[in-house]
Parts: structure tokens; C-alpha cells; sequence
């Protein structure tokens, strides 16, 4: 699945994300320095990547829907969103989150990779 993301990307195909996802990226990369997994550089040019490639922020959701979402599949509100904004955008999600691809499989929604 990461390489078919990866490959997506690379050919400039758009990423649609929650707003969230801008916060989650950054706060692992913090993680990672943290824990002495990644220098300070690799996070620079991990950051610098990910602004290079075609990743759009979708405005965000109606929050009673991720709410049933999320009560339904028995997600996070985060997961939630995610299965959301695919559902919304009519478009593929990218998840290595076994809960979240489940509760995609439930709602029709497009596995990348899968």
C-alpha cells in the first residue's frame, strides 16, 4: 500500500486529508526526533517532501457525520474522519489502520492497495 501511495504522489495524483492529518504528520515526525529514531535533518527533508507533493486539506466535515462514523465502526473520531472525507470525496482511502480499512470494506469505500 505504501508503495502505491508513494507512486500516486510521485505522478502528482492529489492526496485529500483532514485537517488533522497536517498535525498528526508533523507531531510524528516530532516523535521520531524525540525518540532518536531520525535526525533533525531527515525530519527537514521528510517535511520538505511532503510539501513538494500534491496534498490537498479538505475543509472540515460535518461533525454529526463522523460521529455516526465513528459510533458505528467503533473508530476514533480521527479515524472517523478519514473514512469521511472518502466518503465525501468519492475517493480511495490509504489506511494501514486494520479497524478503519474494515470499517471502509462496511461502508463501500475503496481500499488503496488492497
Amino acid at each position: 500500500m505504501i508503495d502505491v501511495v508513494t507512486d500516486r504522489l510521485e505522478a502528482d495524483e492529489p492526496a485529500h486529508v483532514p485537517l488533522i492529518w497536517w498535525f498528526e504528520i508533523r507531531h510524528a515526525a516530532l516523535m521520531g526526533l524525540r525518540r532518536h529514531r531520525v535526525t533533525a535533518e531527515h525530519v527537514l527533508d521528510f517535511l520538505a517532501t511532503v510539501n513538494s507533493v500534491n496534498i490537498i486539506v479538505a475543509p472540515l466535515p460535518v461533525a454529526s457525520v463522523v460521529f455516526a462514523l465513528a459510533q458505528r465502526h467503533r473508530l476514533s473520531f480521527y479515524e472517523a474522519a478519514y473514512l469521511e472525507l472518502a466518503q465525501r470525496e468519492n475517493i480511495a482511502l490509504a489506511t494501514l489502520d486494520q479497524a478503519l480499512a474494515r470499517a471502509a470494506v462496511a461502508e463501500d469505500v475503496p481500499l488503496i492497495g488492497a
